[in-house]
């Protein structure tokens, strides 16, 4: 009885190691991405100059500029850790951890998967698991949004924290700006969501995914962007906002503020916040197919199988059905990584005025208007759950 718990334990340590490599592989890949999509878009070639050569031979691995983000990590190690002379010690150090720790955080409570049975989808470990079943998800937890909600909102006190502690007037308004684009944004993003927990009756991302896996109209799968499309769009340009991507990337933007609230930090503590800003590419693409675009099933499907319009039904054992789940979330989250990129080396940048007026004088109108509509649309038609 006192072992009753390692089981669990060991699924919770598989599920923690699993996000975390996912997380700093898509960190890593998207610094890839960036240079490379951005040279397809301005017909260049892009990064190539980074290799690996075969120990005594001649023969240089370029595999298309994919070491350079290796080449990347390893000078933000080497390089020297300089510090300004008038800052603030603790706030100093703690900044950048503020700005990465809430980032992975996050991950904690989306799922990427459904349920997993242990016992059935590898017959060896039946001895170990018996017949307990546990949702891919490293935090099960009933609140998931408005958690999701208070680590997001946590990343703008490193940037705030940096500004202020660098003792630098560039970076300090940076961190100004930083604190003015999330209450703005977040503001957004919160009615967006409203919506959709009208819709769907729960902040449980698993039941929002799980809600989406039926039908609307009796042909679209009940995904959240059929549901509510105008909250999708919304969602979707305040989350780019809240990682202060261009065109939102005002806090950095290199043209005013030189890099904005880390223009004093240098080796890997520079290297934590630009880490930071590429697992948050990822991390709101995560969001985003959790809550619009059905999560980690393909439309119509449910841990059981396929439920297509019209009846048919197609069943999946748990050795096909866990890893297409799976590998359907990922897909999701690297497609939505690249249409952040595309959108970010479409688009200038707004002047500051222009990123909060977007917010107070158009989003935040739009999604108030957008929420009004749904209510009234689910009172009038009894829906809802």
């Amino acid at each position: 009885m006192s072992s009753a718990w390692l089981p669990d334990l060991l699924v919770a340590g598989v599920f923690i190691g699993y996000v975390m490599v996912v997380l700093l592989s898509f960190g890593g890949l998207l610094t890839w991405v960036e240079r490379k999509q951005s040279a397809v878009m301005a017909d260049r070639i892009g990064a190539n100059r980074a290799y690996i050569r075969i120990p005594f031979t001649n023969v240089k691995l370029v595999w298309m500029g994919l070491f350079h983000g290796m080449a990347d990590g390893l000078k933000m190690l080497l390089k020297e850790d300089f510090k300004p002379r008038a800052h603030d010690r603790l706030g100093y150090a703690l900044a950048p951890y503020f700005a990465f720790a809430p980032v992975l955080l996050v991950f904690a409570v989306v799922p990427f998967g459904g349920t997993v049975v242990p016992g059935q989808l590898i017959p060896a470990l039946a001895g170990v698991f018996g017949d307990r079943a546990y949702p891919m998800q490293i935090a099960t937890l009933d609140a998931g949004l408005l958690v999701v909600f208070a680590f997001s909102g946590l990343t703008v006190i490193g940037a705030m924290i940096a500004g202020w502690a660098s003792d630098n007037k560039f970076s300090l308004l940076g961190g100004v700006r930083a604190g003015s684009q999330m209450i703005s944004y977040e503001l957004v993003m919160a009615l967006t969501v409203m919506g959709l927990l009208l819709v769907y009756g729960t902040v449980d991302l698993d039941a929002i995914v799980r809600h989406q896996s039926g039908t609307m109209l009796g042909v679209l799968p009940a995904w959240g962007v059929f549901h509510q499309p105008v909250a999708a769009f919304l969602f979707l340009t305040a989350a780019i906002a809240e990682n202060k991507r261009i065109p939102f990337d005002l806090p950095e933007a290199e043209s005013e503020l030189i890099a904005g609230y880390f223009t004093e930090f240098s080796a890997m503590k520079m290297g934590l916040f630009m880490f930071a800003e590429f697992i948050q590419i990822a991390v709101v693409a995560a969001l985003f197919a959790t809550l619009f675009l059905g999560g980690y099933n393909l439309p119509f499907m449910t841990d059981a199988g396929f439920a297509f319009p019209g009846g048919a039904t197609v069943a999946l054992s748990q050795g096909v059905r866990v890893p297409l789940q799976v590998l359907t979330f990922l897909g999701k989250v690297a497609l939505l990584c690249v249409i952040q990129v595309q959108i970010r080396w479409t688009l200038p940048r707004f002047r500051y005025d222009q990123m909060l007026g977007l917010s107070w004088k158009m989003l935040l109108p739009l999604s108030l208007a957008n929420l009004v509509v749904t209510a009234v649309v689910l009172w009038l038609t009894g829906g809802g759950a």
